[in-house]
């Protein structure tokens, strides 16, 4: 039994215009038995390295020949390239600008070729959506069966962009690292640069951030009492910080660009 073809759809482009919907209406009009799905499209805009990060985070929920469309693409309409990466587990449609950075690293043997042949995009193509113009309808061909190696020339793979991703920095100290702001979901918890596998098999882990200093990690919300602060390693993998039924980002005084600290005491 063949099963439907599915389609991720990643952007930083919100919900409240049409964008996301035009897209879907371009896929639908190629390829009307595709199953289309909202990873999400609240990437802070323009912040590559923030939807590389929740594109790595999510690969692993989802089912082999699975097509994803990722544009955050600040540089769109520019000399930077669309690609089309097959995997042989994933294929991804994106520009080549870093977002796809963790692919790379996961599939170094991935095949990679430039979108660069004009019969599967729209026939009018604008300088400033491409999501709508080659992506969409790449991956909508894709996912009728047309072959990655179709859409465009082979590239080298080592001659994509890669940008840095959330690695924490030690303290001169010794202490414990310095991280970042990662994103701020919706409910204000904030999702920080320090993975879980930091954690030491033994001694006292704290974050301090914000207006908040010293949070003990503890295992969920409920572990400390209505409007208390909390860390916590969240269903990412990430070490969160969160204000139990409040919101972490307002009332600890969190932003984008606030440093965060995680201190172990042996």
């Amino acid at each position: 039994m063949s099963h439907q073809p599915l389609i991720v759809l990643l952007t930083d482009f919100g919900t409240a215009d049409t964008f996301i919907g035009v897209m879907k209406g371009v896929i639908a009009s190629i390829c009307r038995n595709a199953h289309v799905i909202d990873l999400t499209h609240a990437i802070t805009p323009q912040q590559v390295r923030e939807g590389a990060f929740h594109l790595e985070r999510s690969l692993n929920f989802f089912p082999a020949g699975t097509i994803f469309v990722c544009v955050v693409d600040p540089g769109v309409g520019t000399s930077r390239r669309p690609i089309g990466v097959d995997t042989g587990r994933f294929r991804f449609v994106a520009p080549d600008n870093g977002l796809l950075t963790p692919v790379f690293e996961r599939f170094p043997d991935a095949r990679c070729h430039l979108l660069s042949e004009p019969c599967y995009h729209l026939p009018s193509t604008s300088a400033t959506f491409h999501g709508r113009d080659i992506f969409s309808p790449v991956a909508a061909h894709l996912a009728t069966g047309v072959p990655m190696d179709k859409t465009g020339p082979a590239v080298d793979i080592s001659s994509c962009a890669k940008i840095p991703l959330y690695r924490p920095e030690p303290l001169n100290d010794g202490t414990g690292w310095q991280g970042e702001v990662i994103s701020i979901d919706h409910f204000g918890n904030v999702i920080t640069s320090f993975d879980a596998s930091i954690l030491p098999p033994k001694g006292t882990c704290s974050v301090s951030a914000g207006n908040a200093t010293d949070l003990p990690l503890v295992r969920t919300y409920g572990d400390v009492a209505p409007g208390k602060p909390l860390a916590y390693v969240g269903s990412s993998g990430m070490i969160e910080i969160a204000v139990r039924n409040g919101n972490a980002s307002n009332e600890l005084q969190i932003a984008d660009d606030t440093p965060i600290l995680f201190f172990v005491e042996q």
